[in-house]
């Protein structure tokens, strides 16, 4: 169903605010207001515009540091809410700075009606394409929980190396953007498999080498489905790299050590803890210290990054059994 756009319109001129909002609903929008960046913060968060306008000297809270903000702020950021700046202020270093904050537009009081409705008009058009690629990203990682959904004991299996992973990027002090890639690679890891017969995914014994040889084709396959996405272009090496190992000896491309991407050894060594301490139809969850013994064990044979797993260590011995209340 259409939704129609919603612009959050902060002025601390009570006029300024008043004619925008009158010429915005004209336009055919729906409007809300605030008269300073403080509560220009509150009204992004409780209502979550499509659009922002904002003027640059108020009181509280300037337009350069709110829109800093917005562009910053962890939920604000991901979401895209691109802004203009409203401003009577026209030397170059006012719109350098406006452009440094992240500003997307500017409009030059006194405004015109054909000025202002065309930046809105063109940003908030922007705004939805970026709305529609966020529902692609959706659609694909439904399907990767449609993957897990098949087995049983895989359940909350995607969601725990998303948010386990996210927790030892964090101990590392990752920037945010491998942060993203990890809560997305966490989830996406193993989309590909969705192109593997259930009759070897699912399979209780053993693998034939055959078998193994089609099994160990889902990193490739998961990058396959997630590439045209641009959006995603960060994880993709989660994606395909999650199974190399620190000796090289790993697939699709046979990686070493850093060659390999932070992301993909972190989410191969929660991986790896994670099939450990929960059941599978061969056995039992084994104990949290047994699990770390041979995840060790693992690093020092060369499959896994020891740091990391120095790290995981860490941080299982902090939360005990809570890494398994996610699901």
């Amino acid at each position: 169903m259409f939704k129609t756009p919603l612009i959050l319109v902060v002025e601390d001129e009570e006029p300024n605010r008043d004619l925008l909002q009158a010429m915005l609903r004209h336009l055919g929008y729906d409007v809300v207001a605030g008269c300073d960046g403080v509560e220009g913060q509150e009204l992004v968060e409780q209502h979550r515009p499509d659009l922002v306008i904002t003027d640059v000297m108020m009181p509280k809270l300037n337009g350069y540091d709110f829109c800093n903000w917005i562009k910053s702020h962890e939920e604000t950021r991901i979401r895209l809410i691109p802004v203009i700046m409203l401003t009577g202020l026209n030397s170059l270093n006012d719109r350098v700075r406006g452009i440094e904050v992240g500003a997307d537009d500017f409009i030059t009081k006194p405004f015109e009606h054909t000025e202002l409705r065309a930046r809105v008009s063109s940003l908030i058009k922007l705004k939805q394409f970026t709305d529609d690629l966020e529902n692609a990203e959706e659609v694909i990682f439904t399907l990767a929980l449609t993957v897990e959904a098949k087995d049983p004991y895989t359940r909350g299996h995607c969601q725990r190396l998303s948010e386990h992973g996210m927790d030892i990027g964090r101990l590392l002090e990752l920037p945010a953007e491998d942060i993203q890639a990890i809560r997305r690679g966490g989830i996406l890891h193993d989309i590909g498999k969705i192109g593997i017969p259930d009759r070897i995914l699912l399979k209780p014994g053993p693998l034939t080498e055959a078998e193994r040889e089609i099994m160990r084709q889902h990193p490739s396959k998961g990058e396959e489905i997630c590439q045209p996405l641009g959006s995603l272009a960060g994880t993709l090496p989660i994606i395909r790299h999650h199974h190399e190992r620190m000796d090289g000896r790993g697939y699709p491309d046979g990686l070493q050590a850093d060659d390999i991407y932070i992301g993909a050894r972190i989410i191969a060594v929660v991986d790896f803890y994670d099939a450990l301490v929960t059941d599978r139809p061969y056995r039992e969850a084994l104990s949290q210290d047994r699990a770390l013994s041979i995840t060790y064990s693992a690093a020092a044979e060369g499959h896994l990054d020891p740091n990391i797993v120095d790290l995981l260590h860490e941080f299982v011995t902090a939360v005990g059994v809570g890494w398994l209340y996610i699901e």
